[in-house]
């Protein structure tokens, strides 16, 4: 059990939910129909499976990486992070593959009630167009980094977490609730992208001499690692500047006395200064070995800056959600 929570990697999870915390609670803080209220927008039971198909996602692509860098035998001596499952030979590539299909179908599973919970058997279109989407999901986390086309290994695996943990986990997350495109939304779903993709840039600046080995071809391997970081404060930085915008664009759209400023709405740069603490310790970094416990850090902060920016939309409606929760009392 412990090899297979270390193969889970519980480190990369938050990371993978802030999407559809940002998501949720916008749905929650800023109902589409004004004669709805948050409760009839919000639902808790979709909220929980939506949490639970993300999360599937993420341990089936942490699963499924351990098993094509370890097949491929890019998990060399050569790697600086923790050593894989396979790598190591604590779980065997018959044991991991088992998992990978198992994992698969409980996160389709998950997800087929998710999209049950949110359209039942209304909105036909929307169910088949989720349910698409959710397998195009599946079989991205698993062909990262397996089988002889994996994308990670052609640098395309910025662009599918961008994607993925960006617009559609936040996006697509919301439209569950509200059946509507949220134009605004695209702001904090971009950062979200962003950030997550600066995990990844993070990761692949920490391997690339192990991935340059291995064949891997990710995009710091293409462009170098002094090219990596100044693509890294772009990513980081764009993340903190897109939220940053958002706020204000929430500000005066959603204030009812325009030309007030709502400090309350700005708590969420506190989460700034652990982000930008992380960008001085990547650009003086000169050792690869040194950036691995900033995964975790980047990780968290992102976390972090997620939960925080949803408190400050639900404080900003605090009294017509409670009042829709209480029923009005």
């Amino acid at each position: 059990m412990k090899h297979w929570i270390e193969a889970a990697r519980l480190r990369t999870l938050p990371l993978s939910v802030s999407g559809i915390i940002v998501g949720s609670m916008y749905a929650l803080a800023n109902p589409t129909d004004a004669i709805l209220t948050p409760t009839e927008v919000f639902n808790w039971r979709l909220f929980g499976f939506a949490i639970l198909t993300t999360l599937g996602l993420q341990i089936l692509s942490n699963f499924a990486n351990d098993y094509g860098d370890g097949m491929k035998g890019t998990d060399n001596e050569d790697r600086i992070g923790p050593k894989r499952a396979i790598q190591s030979g604590v779980i065997s590539p018959a044991a991991m593959k088992r998992a990978i299909v198992i994992t698969s179908f409980l996160t389709l599973l998950s997800a087929i009630a998710l999209i049950y919970y949110a359209f039942g058997y209304e909105h036909l279109y929307y169910s088949i167009f989720y349910l698409v989407l959710g397998i195009l999901a599946i079989l991205s986390a698993i062909r990262y980094t397996v089988g002889n086309t994996a994308y990670g290994y052609r640098g395309y695996g910025d662009l599918f977490v961008f994607i993925f943990f960006g617009l559609v986990s936040t996006l697509g997350v919301n439209f569950l609730y509200s059946k509507e495109a949220e134009p605004l939304l695209i702001l904090p779903a971009m950062a979200v992208g962003f950030l997550s993709v600066g995990v990844l840039n993070l990761n692949n600046m920490r391997d690339e001499a192990s991935d340059k080995k291995g064949g891997k071809n990710t995009i710091v391997v293409k462009i170098g690692g002094e090219k990596a970081k100044k693509y890294h404060y772009f990513l980081v930085g764009g993340a903190m500047f897109l939220v940053f915008l958002f706020a204000v664009l929430f500000d005066l759209y959603a204030d009812p006395y325009p030309g007030q400023i709502n400090f309350d709405l700005y708590l969420f740069l506190v989460a700034y200064f652990p982000l930008i603490k992380h960008l001085i310790r990547v650009s003086k970094n000169k050792e690869p070995r040194d950036l691995d416990p900033e995964l975790k850090k980047l990780a968290l902060s992102t976390f972090a800056l997620s939960v925080l920016l949803s408190l400050c939309m639900i404080y900003f409606f605090s009294d017509i959600i409670v009042n829709a929760f209480l029923g009005g009392r």
